[in-house]
C-alpha cells in the first residue's frame, strides 16, 4: 500500500473523518494561540479547572434537551463563565489567590456535573460529556466549532497588543488606564468559549488539552511570541491528524488518541526541543567548559 491508502484515503472515504478533520483544524486554530497566551500568563492549570467548570452546565443542558448541542453548549458557557466570576470575586475578597481559588472551584463543579449526568443519565452519557466523541462530530457541531474559531481569531486580532502588554506588565497599564481588567475578561470569556466548542469532540476532559500542551511544546522550541503562536497551531494540527489517523486504525477513542499524541510530541521536545531541550542544554553546557581553560 502506498502513503496515500493510510494517510488520505480514510479522508477521502469517510464523512466522519472529514468532519473530525475540520474540527480539529478550527480547535487547533483557535485554541491554540488561546493556550499560548494562557501559558505567557501563568494560567494554565486556570485553562484546566475552566474546562471541568464546563460540565455541570452541559450537564444541566443534557437534563433539558437531551443531546442537544446548542443546549449543552449554553449551559457549559454559562457555567465556565459563572466559576470565572466566583473565583475572581473569591480572589478579591479574601487572601486565598485565584488559583486556588479556581481549584477549589472546578472540583466542585466536576463533582456536580458527574453527579448531575449519573443520576439523570446513563454511563454512556457520562463517558460521551468526559471525553467527548470528534468522530461523531456533525454539522451542528461543526458549523459551532467553526463559529467559535472565528471569533476567537478576531477578537485575538483586535485586542493582540493590549493583551501581550496585560500578560506582561499589568501594572504599567493599570498605570496608564489601559482598561486591564476588560481585556482579561475578553480573555477568559474567548477561553470559555474554545472549551465549550471543543467538548463535544474531544470531551470537558480532554479539550483543555488541545489548547494546552501544543503551546506548552512550542515554547521549547522558539522564544518569539508570533513563533510560539505559529509553531503551536502546527503541532495542534500535526497531533490532530495523527490522532484520528492512529483512532482509525487500531479502533480506539479518538479525543484521548489526538492528547496522547500531544503528550509524545511533549516528551520528544522536552529531549531535544532547541530552547529548552534537556539535550540543548548539556550540549551547551559541555561547549561552555570546552572554553573554560584553567588559569
Amino acid at each position: 500500500m502506498n502513503p496515500y491508502d493510510y494517510l488520505i484515503a480514510p479522508f477521502a472515504e469517510f464523512d466522519f473523518m472529514r468532519y473530525a478533520l475540520a474540527s480539529v483544524l478550527f480547535l487547533a486554530v483557535s485554541g491554540a494561540p488561546v493556550g499560548v497566551f494562557l501559558t505567557m500568563r501563568r494560567m494554565s492549570l486556570v485553562g484546566d479547572a475552566l474546562g471541568h467548570a464546563v460540565l455541570p452546565g452541559a450537564a444541566v443542558g443534557y437534563m433539558i434537551g437531551g443531546l442537544s448541542l446548542p443546549v449543552m453548549s449554553i449551559g457549559g458557557f454559562i457555567a465556565g463563565m459563572l466559576m470565572a466570576l466566583l473565583a475572581g470575586l473569591a480572589s478579591r475578597f479574601t487572601q486565598v489567590k485565584e488559583d486556588a481559588n479556581f481549584a477549589a472551584f472546578y472540583l466542585t463543579c466536576l463533582a456536580i456535573g458527574v453527579i448531575l449526568v449519573s443520576t439523570n443519565g446513563s454511563n454512556i452519557d457520562l463517558l460521551h460529556l468526559l471525553f467527548g466523541s470528534v468522530l461523531a462530530v456533525d454539522l451542528p457541531a461543526l458549523r459551532l466549532v467553526a463559529a467559535s474559531a472565528s471569533i476567537t481569531v478576531l477578537t485575538l486580532a483586535v485586542i493582540y497588543r493590549p493583551l501581550v502588554l496585560e500578560s506582561i506588565d499589568p501594572l504599567f497599564l493599570k498605570a496608564v488606564n489601559g482598561k486591564g481588567g476588560l481585556w482579561h475578561l475578553l480573555f477568559l470569556v474567548l477561553v470559555v468559549m474554545n472549551l465549550v466548542a471543543g467538548f463535544q469532540a474531544l470531551g470537558t476532559l480532554m479539550s483543555v488539552g488541545l489548547m494546552m500542551l501544543p503551546a506548552i511544546t512550542a515554547r521549547l522550541w522558539v522564544k518569539s511570541l508570533g513563533g510560539l503562536m505559529l509553531l503551536a497551531v502546527g503541532f495542534a494540527l500535526l497531533c490532530g491528524t495523527a490522532g484520528l489517523l492512529f483512532s482509525y486504525y487500531v479502533e480506539i477513542p479518538s479525543g484521548p488518541a489526538i492528547i496522547l499524541f500531544c503528550g509524545a510530541l511533549y516528551l520528544f521536545s522536552v529531549i531535544f526541543g532547541w530552547e529548552s531541550g534537556v539535550l540543548m542544554r548539556w550540549l551547551r553546557r559541555g561547549k561552555h567548559h570546552q572554553y573554560q581553560e584553567p588559569l
